[in-house]
């Protein structure tokens, strides 16, 4: 009988480690799949659907060839198809039974786009002369767009190769339990050789001896406690054969466990995603985290070599408004005075808030604050961007620091976003239109304004240096020969009010403090301060000046139903325009 299970021992080992080997080798399917396509017309771009990118589920490595230069990015397919707008392209499909790319046409009315490079669109981008080739892991909302110039046909030939799930989970258990069967039947093929040899031995003839009555075949010992029958003789063979019997079963069922050897990693997403809120529905908003640190980078960069070189047509293409109209009636008055200081540079590093709109349309709103880590003496600056339209980039319109010690008030995460609310919105203690005209009563009147009790003066930096204080100081200082005047107005700057969670909103707009100085005697001039006269190009004029000077304020200001005093978070003061009367 040992024998028989060693020789069943022996076949089921070579079953189960043949097939084992045979899943690593010819049973083994492909480990990726390569479709490619050739687009054959004019249009200067081609995009790829991210339903298509994930036609498998593993990485995309994505060839683009065909053109002098090869552009490729990606982005939310909401965003990517903002961008192509109504240009033609081609729309990169996947003929699943084919196993190949496919190409449609869809006709635009427009033939060349601009160069895509740099969008700030874009969760990553790349650029290549002769061929490019890259790897993503992109969830389905995220297209990919393909670009040589804008004018040139988009590159011609495009590949996707998947990695395919090829791992047998079950070899590596079959190899294993294969090789304890194989040592199973050897250990009872010994057993079996070795009872042969006993059974073999030399036999003496003995002498015969009185009969012995022959014992009965079977005896069942009865258990005290449970009264079942104990089986006593054969029983110990019978164990034996339900030992293979369990290994085997043992063994199969451990096959269903993955094999350590060939289970694939998992590999993050190129695309860095917010973490979901609980609970809250997931809205489209203007920027992701990882666009909003890249976009503000950008910024930064830009700015500061705009700032080096004194050069506003490079400040504009990453500025407008407020910003812009202050740093470059700097540039203009360093040329003529190089000590005059610049304004506060923007750090790039890191953002502390990000406050996206929640908008899939344009024009968009992102409210930024920052700080540079290795200056904590500066204060943390904060940014309201706007991205008029899917090919523009995004503009700081403005630029501040926050008061010390200025709070921020709760805002949503910025996977969920903020509403902007409109200028005339009743959802707060004041309409956002009508703070600027309120504000800009409190420092020309102070405590003698019928706004006053709106605001929270404690706290209020700016009111303590431009104040009715410090006017009313520099009017008392000025010649009998000349007359000074101030006037606050609103300013042209667009009013932003993003709200936060308490049902109150963060709310930026400008102001802009005219002053004017004239003679009032016959033959007297009036002197201009070295800002203005590096402007007009005089130090003195005999008819009088004017100069304005820009307010960048940010505001809390409460809810209706909470109700309290608009709050001064930070604000950003300089001149903007200076003339001779």
């Amino acid at each position: 009988m040992r024998l028989v299970l060693a020789i069943i021992s022996f076949a089921l080992a070579a079953l189960m480690m043949g097939y084992g080997i045979a899943q690593r080798t010819i049973l083994a399917g492909d480990d990726h799949l390569t479709a490619t396509v050739e687009t054959t017309s004019d249009a200067p771009i081609t995009v790829i659907d991210g339903a298509v990118l994930n036609s498998f589920d593993r990485k995309q490595t994505i060839a683009v060839s065909g053109a002098e230069s090869n552009f490729a990015a990606y982005g939310r397919t909401s965003d990517v198809m903002a961008w192509v707008g109504d240009a033609s392209y081609n729309s990169i499909g996947f003929d699943a039974e084919a196993k190949s790319l496919t190409s449609e046409l869809v006709s635009g009315t427009e033939s060349e786009v601009p160069d895509p490079s740099g969008s700030d669109l874009w969760v990553a981008d790349f650029r290549e002369d002769t061929s490019l080739d890259f790897t993503i892991d992109v969830p389905e909302d995220i297209s990919l767009i393909i670009v040589a110039d804008g004018i040139a046909p988009a590159p011609s030939d495009v590949s996707v190769t998947w990695l395919l799930d090829n791992s047998t989970p079950f070899a590596f258990p079959l190899l294993i339990g294969g090789a304890v069967l194989l040592l199973v039947g050897l250990v009872l093929l010994l057993l079996a050789i070795n009872h042969v040899r006993k059974a073999r031995g030399p036999r003496r003839k003995q002498a015969k001896l009185p009969r012995v009555p022959k014992p009965p075949a079977y005896r069942a010992i009865t258990s005290p406690k449970a009264g079942t029958p104990v089986a006593i003789g054969r029983g110990r063979r019978r164990g034996l054969i339900a030992v293979p019997a369990v290994l085997v079963g043992a063994l199969l069922l451990g096959g269903c466990t993955a094999d350590p050897m060939s289970t694939l990693g998992s590999s993050a997403t190129a695309v860095a995603s917010d973490e979901a809120t609980e609970g809250v529905p997931q809205q489209i908003t203007a920027v992701t985290v990882p666009q909003a640190k890249r976009i503000v980078a950008r910024i930064a960069s830009d700015v500061a070599a705009a700032d080096a070189a004194g050069d506003p047509a490079l400040l504009a293409a990453r500025m407008d408004g407020p910003a812009l109209a202050l740093r470059t009636t700097n540039y203009a008055i360093r040329k003529v005075d190089a000590a005059t200081v610049l304004p506060a540079p923007i750090p790039s590093e890191p953002v502390r808030i990000t406050l996206p709109q929640q908008n899939d349309s344009w024009p968009r709103t992102v409210f930024i604050v920052l700080q540079d880590e290795n200056d904590t003496s500066v204060a943390p600056t904060a940014l309201m961007l706007i991205q008029d339209n899917p090919r523009e980039q995004y503009k700081a319109h403005y630029a501040l620091q926050l008061e010390p010690g200025a709070v921020i008030p709760n805002v949503a995460p910025a996977n969920v976003g903020t509403n902007r609310l409109d200028a005339d919105s009743r959802l707060l203690a004041i309409a956002p239109e009508t703070i600027g005209v309120n504000y800009a009563d409190v420092l020309m009147n102070d405590v003698d304004s019928a706004f006053v009790d709106l605001f929270d003066t404690e706290s209020d930096l700016l009111r303590v240096q431009v104040g009715r204080a410090v006017k009313q100081t520099r009017i008392a200082a000025t010649p009998g020969t000349a007359s000074l005047t101030f006037a606050t107005t609103v300013g042209t700057g667009p009013v932003i009010a993003l709200a936060t969670n308490d049902g109150g909103a963060i709310v930026a707009l400008s102001l802009d403090e005219r002053e004017t100085i004239v003679p009032v005697e016959q033959g007297a001039a009036v002197n201009a301060p070295p800002q203005v006269a590096a402007i007009i190009g005089k130090t003195q004029s005999t008819k009088g000046l004017s100069a304005v000077y820009s307010d960048q304020v940010l505001f809390f200001v409460p809810g209706v139903d909470k109700g309290g005093k608009i709050i001064l978070l930070g604000y950003s003061q300089g001149l903007t325009t200076a003339a001779e009367l």
